[in-house]
């Protein structure tokens, strides 16, 4: 595994931030990049029926080595950055045995790395960390995960002693803007099951993730002389004021953990005469997912007998629990619950405060847990991820592909 932080150093130093205002697929073009070098190393390493679409969906194929039929299963993970934070140029910093104490990222802005704020950083004393430098995020999400598939793939097809099936492996496009699994070709891909590596810090193991919803509320005001006013004028800000002020107060990101759904205001906008409110909903329980949506409807209703018909809710479903479509075939959790006891890893199973192409995908027809690539603050300046958690991600992968051979009748 020796590729592994090579593969990795290489593959972040390759801009592919996603655009959510864009149209097309890939979102951006300098995706291409990455997805084309990526083709020529699947090759390289000696995987089968490599492909890429005209989306710039990534698939290929390592072949059974044993002669019984086996399940198809898969693993996945996306080749774009998040828009949130800047991801050109990013120069990768490496802390060997690191010490427990303070990184400094950045001398000259005093970007400072501290376990005193970030306490899991104690965890990994005596590892090699793999920073930013402070002014850029890494791109540990999801290049990590991409590192960890290929490198398992290689280690396999060089220990050939190691028995599986057949193995398919994707990367897409546009994730981090919720669009990974829209071209999905499930058919195509002809796993029966997958996993993605997507996930944090070693052990994670996800089957649950939230019911996601966008909203966006659209007022109209009246704008008069302020002198004037009285009973003529109708301000569209005081109206949006008005509309944060009946959400629950502590029902936000901020306030809430584990299964504790929110309301998440990230966009205002506006004037007198025209404001806007976006924001998103988040819910594990399908019933409390559908309570909020109600509650906005309820709320415009309120606002709407009170000032007229000046308030417009648009509400889109983003994406739904693949709890539901997991938990009748199980045993795919339970395989890689497997994978991670028998090396060592502690499984730490819990729900996804997000969501996960897994998500759409499971949906879809491809039931796809997510396992941890090994990560940690993602999306920003502060994104690190020890290189031992990326050695034992990929040992999963090894593990899960032996252990379906094995165990499936």
């Amino acid at each position: 595994m020796e590729k592994l932080l090579p593969r990795f150093l290489e593959y972040v130093s390759i801009d592919t931030q996603s655009d959510p205002y864009s149209k097309s697929t890939p979102s951006t073009e300098k995706q291409w990049n990455l997805a084309k070098k990526l083709v020529l190393e699947l090759h390289q390493i000696g995987m089968q029926d490599v492909s890429i679409d005209e989306n710039a969906y990534i698939m290929a194929t390592l072949p059974s080595n044993i002669d019984k039929k086996v399940p198809v299963i898969g693993f996945i993970s996306h080749i774009d950055t998040t828009p949130d934070f800047i991801g050109k140029n990013v120069r990768p910093k490496i802390i060997k045995d690191y010490d427990g104490e303070d990184i400094m990222l950045n001398n000259a802005k005093n970007i400072i790395l501290s376990p005193s704020y970030f306490e899991e950083l104690g965890e990994y004393k005596g590892q090699t960390l793999i920073t930013t430098d402070g002014t850029t995020l890494l791109g540990a999400d999801d290049k990590a995960g991409i590192a960890e598939i290929i490198t398992a793939m290689e280690y396999l097809i060089q220990h050939p002693e190691i028995k599986h099936g057949k193995i398919r492996i994707a990367f897409t496009p546009d994730e981090e803007i919720g669009r990974g699994a829209h071209k999905f070709d499930v058919e195509k891909f002809g796993a029966e099951w997958a996993y993605t590596m997507d996930g944090s810090q070693v052990g994670e193991l996800e089957f649950e993730n939230f019911n996601a919803a966008s909203a966006k509320i659209s007022i109209e005001g009246k704008s008069v002389h302020p002198g004037y006013a009285k009973n003529k004028m109708v301000n569209a800000i005081g109206i949006a004021n008005e509309f944060l002020s009946l959400l629950p107060i502590r029902e936000v990101p901020e306030h809430t953990s584990d299964r504790e759904g929110f309301f998440h205001v990230h966009k205002i906008k506006g004037g007198i005469e025209n404001a806007e409110i976006e924001l998103i909903i988040r819910d594990h329980d399908k019933e409390h997912f559908q309570a909020r949506k109600e509650l906005l409807k309820d709320i415009t209703d309120k606002l709407i007998k009170k000032y007229g018909d000046t308030i417009l809710l648009k509400i889109e479903d983003q994406y739904k629990n693949m709890r539901e479509k997991v938990e009748p075939v199980f045993h795919i959790v339970e395989i890689a619950k497997e994978a991670m006891e028998s090396l060592g890893i502690e499984p730490i199973i819990k729900p996804i405060r997000g969501g996960t192409d897994g998500s759409q995908l499971s949906f879809m027809g491809l039931p796809c847990p997510n396992i941890f690539a090994g990560g940690h603050n993602f999306h920003g300046k502060y994104e690190y991820v020890p290189l031992e958690s990326m050695e034992k991600a990929t040992q999963v992968i090894v593990k899960i592909c032996e252990l379906t051979a094995i165990q499936i009748k």
